[in-house]
């Protein structure tokens, strides 16, 4: 009910004072999984998307916002349009939007361009733990294990306590034959996996609906439990999951 209020009130207020940056204001609000999750709502975060585009087609990161619900809503070819037609516009102003393009690209298989998006993002946050371990990803997917430990070793020191990069440093280091550095890794992912919660999860996939978030993490878990088994059973873990 009081989410509804909110809605109405929204409604209301942009009827009264229609603008691009207030459409998109409201559109980040119901995209906002971490600071807003009883609002988060991807409709209406399109909706306004689409009202503040239409006021100004030229507003900073409109297409990256138009592209991030394309992708959410699994439209690739849509939000690979979106992204493409923003970085056409602003380039280097908006690096993340090489991040986006990348996601997008290596969820379509096209591996190779996803890798130049992620290495032209991280140029610019070489510490984005999140960039690396879809970077690392989509290198694994295109074969290349001992690119994705390079990439991994090179934050892991950062961050040496995350499931995510030690999983995925597992994977690379199976693949390169090395076990026993392999299973440090997972065990150390396995350590790491019992400390996170539902809300560490949707912090790592932002924008995501906040409802699955327990669905996610479950599924986390599980992978990880699942390539300790497999290294339990002298097996390597496959690079393509």
């Amino acid at each position: 009910m009081q989410q509804m209020l909110i809605n109405h009130q929204e409604d209301a207020w942009y009827a009264k004072h229609p603008s691009a940056e207030l459409a998109y204001e409201y559109g980040e609000y119901h995209l906002n999984s971490t600071l807003h999750p009883l609002s988060y709502n991807i409709d209406r975060a399109e909706h306004f998307f689409q009202l503040a585009v239409q006021q100004d087609p030229h507003l900073p990161y409109i297409y990256h916002e138009l592209a991030h619900v394309a992708f959410l809503t699994d439209d690739l070819p849509v939000a690979l349009a979106y992204i493409d037609v923003q970085i056409d516009e602003q380039g280097d102003k908006t690096p993340s939007s090489y991040y986006l393009r990348g996601l997008i690209e290596g969820f379509m298989g096209n591996y190779s361009d996803a890798e130049k998006d992620y290495a032209h993002y991280l140029q610019y946050d070489p510490i984005d733990w999140a960039a690396v371990n879809d970077y690392a990803w989509v290198l694994l997917k295109d074969n290349k294990p001992a690119s994705a430990d390079v990439a991994i070793e090179a934050v892991l020191k950062y961050f040496p306590s995350n499931a995510w990069l030690l999983n995925s440093d597992a994977i690379a280091l199976s693949e390169l034959g090395d076990a026993t550095t392999a299973r440090e890794r997972i065990d150390a992912a396995s350590q790491a996996v019992l400390s996170l919660s539902s809300a560490t999860w949707s912090r790592a996939y932002p924008g995501n609906d906040p409802g699955i978030a327990d669905q996610g993490l479950t599924a986390f878990k599980s992978a990880v439990e699942k390539n300790m088994h497999t290294l339990d059973s002298g097996e390597r873990i496959p690079a393509v999951q």
